[in-house]
């Protein structure tokens, strides 16, 4: 399901900024920054909660969480390196390649404090310009970024739909986002943008995974 040319999807305006999504395949870029969610700002509204840190998860744990994969997939899928010595209070994200396979990564993101695991296929196309993460959205990370491709949950996806993003190929953002900001970016309150940054890389990484697995 490599990447579809312009025009074969359409522009989604809804949780996740950047994504275009269709049949067979989408393109994911950036478009205008949408509004705060609410609960950021304290207004009322249908948003989701906050999500929070990757709760440590066992091998069993994370292999059930598979949303778009068989069985069989799951059992078959490789684990993150250093399982057991895993930061899990700097996890946002937990993200990996497969070692057998290196255009296959897989990702495990909390969605209302259920961890969301999907599979996902790194698109063949050789990006030349820098690209900004689609998820951390660090301007100053922007050489290791790669156009990943997860087949939608369900139905959809055994129709061939499917949902891409651009993040960093190592699954770094959660180190990127706590990254403290320089003097162009920091402003009166580096901390407090700080932790503007993981909200926001939750808030995103959350409605992909949400995507996926509710095949919208």
């Amino acid at each position: 399901m490599d990447a579809a040319p312009p025009g074969s999807g359409s522009i989604d305006g809804g949780e996740a900024r950047g994504e275009v999504g269709g049949r067979h395949g989408l393109l994911s870029g950036h478009g205008p920054t949408p509004p705060p969610p609410p609960w950021l700002t304290g207004s009322a509204g249908p948003a989701h909660r906050q999500e929070q840190t990757v709760k440590p998860l066992t091998e069993n744990e994370i292999r059930a969480s598979f949303v778009n994969t068989s069985r069989r997939e799951a059992k078959q899928a490789s684990l993150p390196p250093g399982l057991e010595s895993l930061d899990w209070e700097k996890l946002d994200v937990l993200g990996w390649v497969d070692r057998s396979n290196p255009q296959r990564a897989y990702a495990v993101v909390p969605v209302d404090d259920e961890p969301v695991g999907f599979v996902l296929r790194a698109s063949e196309r050789t990006r030349k310009a820098s690209t900004m993460c689609a998820w951390c959205e660090d301007a100053f990370a922007t050489n290791e970024v790669s156009l990943f491709v997860a087949r939608r949950a369900g139905a959809a996806g055994r129709e061939g739909n499917s949902l891409g993003t651009l993040v960093h190929a190592d699954f770094s953002c959660s180190t990127h986002v706590r990254r403290m900001p320089n003097g162009m970016e920091g402003g009166l309150d580096p901390l407090a943008l700080v932790d503007r940054r993981v909200a926001e890389l939750r808030a995103r990484s959350s409605a992909f995974a949400r995507r996926v697995r509710d095949g919208s």
